[in-house]
């Protein structure tokens, strides 16, 4: 097939889409080890492919109806350890293990909840994971398959998330002798989550992050621990503390030093960053490596096309050097941090790069990353050079019409703003339809890389603007603290600059504007159609509607709101803020066609909230649709089932199509 042949539909799209959720490298740094994602007959099947750094053919490790991921290699490179979940199936994902050489893949678990990350002890002979464990929390009752419990005795507000729901069981560290037939031991337990873990390089403890306080969703705050491996009634202790966070442990290879992500400001509101911190063990004081230079660490500048790895942390280059990612003007450049506070990009910062997922080996750096507009790949970091490693990850883009990128810098109201501009082709300058896409977070940011969305609305005759407005993440601390609790201020007054300026210089028709985004974004769009005629068409998805019912009904919505300077309703005043940036607010001043889109059981921004916008603007007869995905989480938009995902995109591409283009 030509390139750029095939039509780019929705479905085209969604169905050719493929994507790299995850690598590792083999201890030698000859090779990398990567997770691959299709969607295979309505489904997605994961499979883990191995390729050598310096080319060559790549080898396809794990086959079938199955998703395979959280992998890691054993110290001697001859074992890969891995995850495995079936498609077909409604079973529990449990632990494998594959000899790298030949051979079959065989099962190490057979728990009766899911695991999940898993690493090797240093010599080899043992491997830690993550899986529910102990009593159920909440449950009165008998607990059966197939038959809801009793009732549920809620006494915390960390009973549910997004993900799995009601958390009955909490997520503990377990241990498991590497050979067949070994039972797995639980490690840890009591009322809170492990979340990463890394083994002590001498393999008698193993560090972890989690928040044992008396409520994580009312003040959370992520520690490090650690938990003897020798004994059989395992000791906690305390590892590492901040006056925030402290999560992501990573040991030096020597043991003489451990590195870690976090913030040493209690309760920090968005605009402090994430930092990376070192102490001299066994008992130094953490130190922070990358004040400096006023940028989070590990945060991803948001490119739907580059999925996120599961702890984008700090690795160890050598004993004295740390490879992170920096997020910084709407990229993410990996970063070379030594001991004696030297910072130095290790590619030029300028490029268009959204890297994410650090991994070293042997004196070797690599990274997951989408360069130029593209989707994600490994590559290879030497010498201030990227090189491209896997080609799996983007090859499929080939076939679709290339969308243009192009980096734009607007004079706004309080300073540049930095936007993504992405065109069809073939458009040159002319003047056409255009969608403004406004991110999540709200200190998310748009990153260089693609987005499926992008993709089809440029087949389908649109440019695309992606604009990190004030409150975006990876500009420093101020640009986001410009924002503060004033959400449809300073934000509304940056897109509204953008799409001035896209208009002015002849790109976009004025009257055939368009606008759209989740979450945060989804704030956004039915905030900028409350208070503005230009938009011919609106798509909100999984929005916040209402900032007073949402501090209770999404599961994080009270520290969510104390951080972003929203408020609270516990008085008159607070309650008076969150309705003031509430677009329920605004419903009868919204005469935008808007198409609502929600995501049913997303726990972030949930249904609830926005069927009591949906009401408002049926009651007011507004041209409006509610569009409810059964099974689905916030993140439905990348990680939903594929029929549901061409759903979503065609109707934001038909429902635009409606209203700006001739009939």
């Amino acid at each position: 097939m030509p390139r750029g042949s095939q039509r780019a539909s929705p479905s085209a799209l969604v169905r050719a889409q493929v994507a790299l959720e995850g690598f590792t490298l083999t201890p030698d740094g000859s090779a990398a080890i990567y997770a691959v994602r299709r969607v295979r007959r309505g489904a997605y099947e994961t499979h883990l492919w191995w390729r050598a750094l310096d080319g060559g053919r790549p080898r396809q490790l794990t086959r079938g109806r199955v998703r395979d991921s959280a992998f890691a290699v054993s110290p001697d490179g001859r074992w890969l350890a891995f995850v495995r979940s079936q498609v077909a199936e409604a079973g529990v994902a449990q632990a494998w293990v594959l000899p790298l050489e030949a051979g079959e893949p065989w099962r190490l678990t057979s728990l009766p909840h899911d695991v999940s990350g898993i690493a090797w002890s240093p010599t080899g002979d043992r491997l830690a994971f993550v899986a529910a464990g102990g009593a159920p929390r909440f449950i009165v009752g008998t607990e059966r398959a197939g038959r809801a419990p009793t009732a549920r005795r809620i006494t915390r507000l960390d009973f549910r998330d997004d993900a799995s729901g009601h958390i009955d069981r909490r997520i503990h560290l377990w241990l498991l002798p590497f050979r067949r037939g070994a039972k797995p031991r639980q490690l840890t337990d009591g009322d809170y989550d492990v979340s990463d873990f890394a083994w002590f390089p001498d393999g008698r403890r193993i560090a972890f992050a989690a928040d044992r306080g008396p409520d994580a969703n009312i003040d959370p705050r992520l520690q490090l621990w650690a938990v003897s491996t020798e004994s059989r009634r395992p000791r906690i202790s305390e590892l590492a503390s901040l006056a925030g966070d402290a999560h992501g442990p990573a040991f030096s290879p020597d043991g003489r030093h451990l590195a870690f992500l976090g913030t040493d400001v209690a309760d920090p509101p968005d605009e402090i960053p994430t930092e990376l911190w070192v102490m001299a063990l066994p008992s130094g004081k953490p130190r922070n490596l990358t004040k400096p230079l006023d940028r989070s660490i590990g945060d991803l500048a948001w490119c739907d096309l580059l999925m996120a790895e599961d702890a984008p942390g700090p690795v160890w280059i050598d004993d004295r050097s740390i490879a992170v990612t920096v997020g910084t003007n709407g990229r993410n450049i990996p970063y070379s941090v030594d001991l004696d506070g030297g910072l130095e990009p290790m590619v030029d910062p300028t490029r268009a790069i959204a890297a994410n997922g650090v991994r070293t080996a042997a004196g070797r750096v690599a990274v997951s990353a989408a360069v130029d507009g593209g989707a994600g790949e490994v590559w290879e970091v030497a010498s201030g050079v990227l090189r491209q490693v896997t080609r799996e990850g983007s090859a499929w883009m080939r076939r679709f019409p290339r969308v243009v990128q192009t980096e734009v810098l607007v004079d706004g109201p309080g300073g540049q703003i930095q936007a993504w501009l992405g065109s069809p082709v073939a458009a040159g300058r002319r003047a056409l339809p255009t969608v403004l896409i406004v991110h999540g977070g709200p200190t998310g940011a748009w990153g260089p890389g693609g987005t499926l969305d992008q993709m089809a609305l440029c087949a389908a005759g649109y440019r695309v603007l992606r604009p990190n407005v004030r409150g975006s993440d990876t500009f420093g601390r101020a640009w986001v603290r410009a924002l503060g609790g004033d959400w449809g201020g300073p934000d509304a007054a940056d897109a509204h600059a953008t799409i001035d300026w896209v208009v002015e210089h002849g790109l976009a028709d004025p009257k055939r504007l368009t606008v759209m985004g989740y979450s945060y974004g989804g704030f956004m769009t039915l905030w900028l159609a409350a208070t503005s005629d230009r938009f011919a068409a609106a798509a909100p998805e999984n929005a916040v509607t209402n900032q007073v019912s949402a501090w209770a009904n999404s599961y994080f919505g009270v520290h969510y709101a104390r951080r972003a300077r929203l408020g609270d309703p516990l008085t008159e005043r607070g309650a008076r803020r969150m309705w003031r940036t509430s677009p329920l607010r605004l419903a009868a001043s919204m005469h935008t066609p808007m198409l609502m889109l929600q995501a049913e059981d997303d726990a972030v921004c949930p249904a609830a909230d926005n069927e009591q916008l949906f009401t408002a603007l049926k009651v007011l007869g507004r041209d409006v649709e509610y569009i409810l995905y059964p099974e689905e989480h916030h993140e439905m938009k990348n990680y939903g089932r594929p029929d549901r995902r061409t759903d979503r995109l065609e109707r934001i591409v038909t429902w635009f199509d409606r209203h700006v283009k001739p009939r």
